[in-house]
């Protein structure tokens, strides 16, 4: 009586905690362990890897420290890569054997019993279990062999689940826990558990195991022992109004699985049974289908013929459900569709209308764009025109009133036959002066009309390479090629006629700047071309 009471009490805090949203809670965190499912195994992966590096480094001269690492790299791997914890369990047998230690080869070979029955296979699990010497076994390695036959009846009884040899199985089963339990320390976790455990295989799932309610209230769990524990305890669960309950222990169960790398598991399968039934198909089939992962890399064979043959079953009513579901969506889609329609046509006119006035609008302002950049040419051209007309009249005129003075002067003197004076006469036309004075001047109008050509010109390139003209000069050879380029004059052999250069030459001039350009090539020009005269400027 003294144990019921708290018992019952207990009970019915574990009752009242839970319900449907706290069931719907769990099961949001358990879908996002299992998102984080790779990060867990990744630190397990990352561990075992450092033992790998000890036992590398460890000679031969030191079987027992190589010993104890094997053995550590079999726990590692035992509930989660069984073709992994069987290499290392072959490694215990043959270290064992070397050193004639009876005690480790047969504790090596329960723990290689162990993997047999986790992979389903019964057979080879009993033979190997008969192998061993109980009596060379230490006390808690013969508490280890008592509960994996245990075990190995109760999954052979379960495996068989008929009226010939299930009662029998289930009876060596119960006979065997009863001999672990007696080798455990009192009040250890072991020794709670393993009574928790005895309870599911007689059946007495009336009342929650109070050993298990015990181990959870009261103990310091590992994450693998809290859900060998809630596993346990959500068989206790089986009553018509206690699926929350259920549900909610085996996804305790399955996320400590998670956490802790485990994947010789069975919440996540019992979990998919339990939703599958309550319907929640979609959620079933999820859990299911990790299972079937979790079973394939472990290689649980049993686990998964088990998966095997409900997996489908999930699968089809998922797909069945899920199409039932686009249906719903269809019909509703289609409902929205008509309404859609209705309101589309309504606005149908309105829309036109304004798509219309909008690109009228878009029309207009882009010709307006047009006109302006066409206007703001004509006022460039004409500014360019009218300073370079009066210049070159000016200019020629010059040299007509020069040209009519020779001819006067030369007249004259043929007249009286002075011929060396001619000679003279011509020699005083200085043409590399007149070139200069008509560069000079060609550089005073274009500066004229764009005064900004050269602090422009030379933001174009870095400070070390940029062109200034010298304190005698207006522009330089460089500033006035590209100058005739922003006049319109873009052929090299032009340019080269005026300046008196080579195309050659205009063409090394060309590329050397751009090449020393912050900007493309065919941006270069464009940026040159782009240079406002004053007058557009001072508009702007």
């Amino acid at each position: 009586m003294r144990i019921l009471v708290p018992t019952l009490l207990l009970v019915f805090l574990w009752h009242a905690a839970f319900g449907s949203a706290k069931t719907d809670s769990i099961l949001t965190q358990l879908k996002t362990e299992i998102t984080r499912g790779k990060f867990y195994d990744n630190q397990k992966e990352a561990f075992i890897r450092g033992l790998k590096v000890k036992l590398a480094a460890t000679p031969q001269s030191n079987p027992d420290i190589r010993y104890d690492l094997c053995s550590q790299l079999y726990e590692e791997y035992k509930v989660y890569q069984s073709d992994s914890a069987y290499v290392y369990v072959q490694k215990l047998i043959n270290l064992g054997l070397a050193a004639h230690n009876p005690q480790k080869v047969n504790e090596s070979r329960l723990k290689l019993s162990f993997l047999l029955l986790s992979s389903g296979m019964f057979k080879e699990t009993f033979e190997c279990l008969d192998q061993i010497n109980t009596r060379v076994l230490s006390n808690a390695a013969r508490m280890d062999y008592y509960y994996t036959k245990s075990r190995a009846y109760s999954d052979l009884a379960d495996y068989n689940s008929d009226k010939a040899y299930a009662p029998y199985d289930q009876k060596e089963a119960i006979k065997y826990i009863d001999s672990a339990i007696a080798l455990t320390r009192p009040n250890s976790f072991e020794q709670l558990y393993f009574m928790g455990n005895r309870q599911v295989i007689l059946g007495q799932l009336q009342q929650p195991s109070e050993y298990y309610i015990n181990l959870l209230s009261h103990y310091n769990l590992t994450d693998h022992q809290r859900a060998m524990v809630t596993t346990g305890l959500s068989f206790f669960y089986n009553g018509a109004n206690q699926d929350d309950d259920r549900i909610y222990l085996m996804a305790e169960g399955a996320i400590n699985d998670i956490r802790s790398s485990t994947k010789e598991t069975l919440a996540l399968f019992k979990l998919g049974q339990q939703l599958y039934v309550d319907g929640n198909v979609k959620d079933a089939y999820t859990f299911m289908q990790q299972a079937m992962n979790d079973a394939d890399f472990y290689g649980a064979r049993l686990r998964k013929m088990k998966i095997a043959a409900v997996l489908p079953i999930v699968a089809s009513r998922e797909i069945l459900v899920t199409e039932n579901e686009k249906n719903k969506f269809l019909k509703y889609l289609l409902y929205i569709g008509v309404i859609a329609v209705l309101i589309s046509l309504g606005l149908f006119v309105v829309f036109i209308q304004l798509k219309r006035v909008k690109e009228k609008e878009r029309i207009i302002e882009e010709k307006n764009i047009l006109l302006e950049k066409i206007n703001e040419k004509l006022t460039e051209d004409t500014r360019i025109k009218e300073e370079y007309i009066g210049y070159f009249f000016s200019m020629i005129s010059g040299y007509i009133l020069k040209l009519e003075k020779l001819k006067r002067n030369v007249e004259r003197k043929l007249s009286i036959k002075k011929y060396e004076d001619i000679s003279v006469t011509v020699n005083e036309i200085n043409i590399k002066k007149e070139r200069e004075t008509l560069f000079y001047t060609f550089d005073h109008v274009f500066l004229k009309i764009f005064p900004n050509f050269i602090s422009t010109f030379n933001s174009l390139l870095k400070k070390e390479d940029q062109v200034w003209p010298k304190d005698h000069e207006v522009l330089n050879t460089d500033l006035r090629i590209f100058a005739l380029m922003r006049l319109g004059i873009n052929d090299n052999e032009t340019i080269a006629n005026i300046l008196e250069y080579s195309v050659n030459t205009i063409y090394v001039y060309k590329m050397r700047i751009k090449a020393k350009a912050l900007v493309p090539s065919d941006q270069f020009d464009q940026k040159i071309m782009s240079i406002k005269a004053v007058d557009v400027l001072n508009k702007s």
